[in-house]
């Protein structure tokens, strides 16, 4: 009966996931994986990247994600472009399946169960507070994957198979440290509400809850990640400084509203579903509840002003990605019980105006460039020209320079030239910054490199040649028509790949 139900909602689950894929849009090599697809690539070919291979595999050390990639793509013959696509497709659909067994568990009405789905799907790039995280990027990330292990966990603890969840822990963790800690302190959490009755909970919270949790609080990324207690020196103080969800006590009110509201919710959901009977349900928002406020605590702590600065990097706010994928699991779940329901017109309206809303905010984010960048696809976007130019016909050694600040130029759209241009480049000071806050040796590098390219957008050939002479650079991107002096290879209407005299 198990096999019969799973394969009756295959389908629908495959149907949402394409749903929500077209929905978010698809935009590999921008924002993060600007560090996870280059490290996949250096892998792949250690030819490439001999200049600045420090400014992502560094990084890449608390992970064995860009290696268990290249091992894929190494096996299956897969490039890596339709590779990555394969799996941002597959991480999709683990959470959808697993969000689907959870919430079958919590709901009996199919209404409920698929309007929890649809919005799941409808939700995947809502923004997380102020964590600048989504609830699924659009280009493949290890996050997701260990989000999905995570969700899968927690649905066979709610089944009864708590040990089944191990496995998929561990895995998440040596995906993506972060989101493996905190997915085994929620599962710790869970674990806690549905092991025995609530009542008994509370009564032995002082005793049970804070030791079992301490060792599943994001302090346990001490181990991996060293450089916490170090020495703050005054590049790494600058590149923390640049990250406004490290400063969580600056947080706007709205920011804070995003952090407090569901934990509020769920605690609302606890006291609904037990006056109803629904002890399943009950215990599965306390769980939120219980996981969110400890983590918030745990968080203000890390984050408290006198606290060392390094704890920052931890960045324990995170906590709040798992709280909003269940928000819009439950809450999606609600709105199909009670405003939905059976009604043909409801859903077409639900539908049209979730996914319609998503898909339009998703424009906005990604103006230049086209919704969905698949593999073979031409562009008419002229920085992903320009990389495309490069990547296929300069030298694998050649050492890049551009503007510092090109991923916020217009119509660039947050793209790495790194991980698309396959090519090294000089520091910038937009995604590196992020890098230095987790390497902070690579502070005095980084500041120097970005220093030497402050006014590049009045840069002359003498200028051009300092860089040369002082780093070893022998290209650049600049804008069309180049500065005089310079001897370019390919052009298009915006920017021209020109050498260096």
């Amino acid at each position: 009966m198990r096999h019969k139900r799973f394969l009756s909602a295959l389908l629908p689950i495959l149907l949402f996931s394409a749903i929500g894929f077209l929905v978010m849009g698809y935009h590999p090599g921008a924002e993060d994986d600007g560090i996870y697809l280059t490290a996949v690539k250096a892998d792949l070919n250690p030819a490439l990247f001999p200049h600045d291979a420090a400014f992502f595999q560094l990084q890449m050390n608390t992970s064995v994600f860009d290696t268990w990639m290249a091992r894929f793509v190494q096996f299956t013959g897969i490039p890596v472009a339709w590779s990555e696509l394969l799996w941002q497709a597959l991480s999709i659909i683990l959470i959808l399946w697993a969000c689907w067994s959870i919430v079958c568990q919590l709901f009996e009405e199919a209404t409920a169960r698929w309007a929890g789905l649809a919005m799941v799907a409808a939700m995947f790039t809502l923004p997380v507070a102020g964590t600048a995280l989504f609830i699924v990027d659009q280009y493949l990330h290890p996050r997701a994957l260990a989000t999905a292990l995570v969700l899968l966990g927690a649905s066979r603890i709610m089944a009864g198979k708590r040990w089944q969840a191990i496995p998929l822990a561990i895995i998440g963790f040596v995906l993506h440290p972060l989101m493996g800690i905190l997915g085994i302190s929620f599962c710790c959490a869970l674990t806690l509400t549905t092991y025995e009755p609530l009542y008994v909970q509370l009564r032995a919270l002082r005793t049970r809850l804070v030791p079992r949790e301490v060792e599943a609080t994001p302090v346990l990324a001490l181990i991996p990640f060293g450089w916490v207690f170090g020495p703050v020196s005054p590049t790494w103080l600058e590149a923390l400084n640049s990250r406004h969800s490290f400063r969580v006590y600056q947080w706007e009110w709205y920011e804070w509203l995003g952090a407090i509201a569901p934990l509020m919710l769920f605690w609302i959901v606890t006291s609904v579903a037990r006056k109803r009977g629904e002890t399943k349900l009950a215990n599965f928002a306390m769980a939120i509840f219980v996981y969110g406020a400890f983590q918030l605590a745990v968080a203000m702590i890390i984050l408290a002003p006198m606290s060392p600065i390094g704890l920052s990097t931890l960045e324990p706010m995170r906590f709040l990605h798992l709280i909003y994928v269940f928000m819009a699991l439950v809450g999606g779940a609600y709105l199909g019980r009670y405003v939905l329901k059976a009604r043909p017109w409801r859903w077409a309206l639900f539908l049209l105006l979730a996914n319609g809303g998503m898909l339009l905010a998703q424009r906005q984010l990604f103006p230049g460039s086209k919704h969905l960048e698949l593999p073979s696809m031409q562009t008419a976007n002229p920085w992903l020209q320009t990389f495309d130019w490069i990547q296929h016909n300069t030298p694998k050694d050649a050492y890049f320079a551009l503007d510092p600040r090109y991923m916020e130029a217009p119509g660039e759209d947050f793209h790495s030239f790194r991980a698309l241009a396959e090519r090294s480049q000089l520091a910038d000071a937009v995604k590196d910054t992020s890098v230095v806050t987790k390497v902070p040796e690579l502070g005095p590098a980084w500041k120097q490199q970005v220093e030497a390219q402050e006014g590049w957008t009045h840069f002359q050939i003498a200028d051009f040649e300092r860089l040369k002479t002082e780093f070893g650079v022998n290209w650049v991107v600049v804008s069309y028509p180049q500065p005089v002096g310079l001897a370019c290879d390919w052009h298009n209407g915006s920017l021209a790949v020109c050498r260096i005299p």
